[in-house]
């Protein structure tokens, strides 16, 4: 075990470490709720401001790390110097190897969420994750490594490239933002710039972004299903958008949503897609994020957050995502610390109820010999993973390609397996 270490008495460090918290109201599932949640994760968890640093550094190296062609375990370990905040420990740890067939043990469940240690999730995902073509796979050290990086992890390791957020979605609910502008004034004590950020961040609608992005994965998987080369794809892509009268018809050639395969490097790997879109299935995973990051935009919308930026378009409902830069929420009072971003694989799970998914996702990155500790990994119920924090002001629901012969994308999760 380790010794956390204690939360700074003065300053009020508000972070939220790559989770879901306190189970939210339907209301602040399904349309944001009321701005701010119940405090952060840092508060609730004990984490100290330094623990923030480290972990924007981490997920920033993660992003740098990731790109093509940088194989994690062929990087020499002075490369993360070049991806550190200035002071900052990089004291992560990958996880040893777990035995193929060693069974995991059952989650510790807590209403909406089940929550592990990393190593009995390595078991888990052998035994239900890892299968390739019919075949039981033990995690490999790359995939450890991935692991290791915490929320952006789980993801990674289960998408097979990292996540790039190019085909996102979300629902944003332009009547009742300018009627919420219109009728409602800021709270006591509150600015405008303040009062302008929560109207946007409750006029967006988690519930609606997940059904519009699981409905465009299904058209896509329909387009897939007898497609073997990619001209083959796009038209059968182009026939079920017109069945459906759906406004990506109109996307032009060169837009993310008809490139987005191609851009898949599993897609032209031999053992993966080898250029055979029958081969491909679309998936869904989820990113949390702040709205704030235009660096030479005006301060009160880094603090506050940018009621214009990353709303989706409203025929497609498509995001821009171009300008993520993974630039955290600035403080604005001293002492004020908050995390870049947050993510959650879904899969290809076919549970209608959008309350009944399951959502993977980790704490923080995993650092059992620092103050930090051991990185945790959480099933969460969709209004628990779609709760948000005050670190997030926007939630994009993102479709990727993983090959059919990957089970990183089960039709059914199980919480708390076994």
């Amino acid at each position: 075990m380790y010794k956390r270490r204690s939360l700074l008495a003065i300053a009020t460090v508000s972070a939220v470490i790559c989770t879901a918290g306190v189970m939210p109201s339907v209301s602040h599932a399904a349309s944001g709720g009321d701005g701010e949640r119940e405090g952060s994760y840092a508060e609730t968890h004990g984490l100290t401001a330094e623990d923030v640093k480290n972990i924007n550094a981490l997920n920033k190296r993660a992003l740098a790390a990731g790109q093509p062609g940088n194989s994690l375990v062929e990087l020499p370990p002075s490369v993360s110097g070049l991806f550190r905040a200035p002071g900052a420990v990089d004291d992560r740890v990958t996880p040893p190897a777990e035995p193929l067939n060693r069974m995991p043990d059952a989650y510790r469940a807590n209403g909406g969420r089940a929550t592990t240690v990393i190593n009995n999730y390595i078991r888990k995902w052998q035994q239900v994750y890892s299968h390739r073509d019919g075949r039981q796979q033990q995690m490999t050290e790359e995939q450890r490594e991935e692991l290791s990086y915490g929320c952006v992890g789980v993801t990674w390791v289960n998408s097979g490239p990292y996540p790039t957020n190019k085909l996102a979605f979300a629902y944003f609910d332009e009547n009742k933002y300018k009627n919420d502008l219109e009728n409602s004034r800021p709270r006591p004590g509150e600015t405008q710039a303040e009062f302008e950020g929560r109207i946007a961040k409750d006029s967006f609608d988690e519930g609606k972004g997940f059904k519009r992005a699981r409905e465009v994965a299904s058209v896509m998987n329909k387009a897939l299903e007898s497609a073997h080369n990619e001209g083959a794809y796009i038209d059968n892509l182009k026939t079920e958008l017109t069945n459906k009268n759906d406004a990506l018809l109109y996307e032009g050639s060169g837009s993310n949503f008809y490139s987005a395969l191609r851009d898949t490097p599993s897609f032209r790997e031999r053992d993966g897609g080898n250029y055979d879109p029958s081969k491909m299935k679309a998936v869904v995973y989820s990113k949390h994020f702040w709205s704030g990051q235009d660096q030479r935009g005006s301060s009160d919308k880094r603090k506050y957050g940018d009621p214009d930026a990353f709303r989706p378009d409203q025929g497609t409902g498509l995001v821009d995502m171009s300008k993520d830069r993974n630039i955290p929420r600035s403080p604005a009072k001293p002492g004020e610390s908050w995390v870049n971003f947050d993510y959650g694989w879904f899969g290809a799970q076919a549970e209608a109820d959008a309350d009944k998914t399951i959502w993977t996702h980790a704490n923080h990155y995993h650092a059992p010999n620092g103050g930090m500790g051991p990185m945790n990994v959480y099933e969460s119920k969709f209004r628990n993973w779609s709760a948000g924090y005050a670190d997030f002001d926007r939630g994009t629901y993102v479709i990727t390609f993983i090959p059919k012969s990957w089970n990183t994308a089960p039709a059914e999760v199980k919480q708390g397996w076994p």
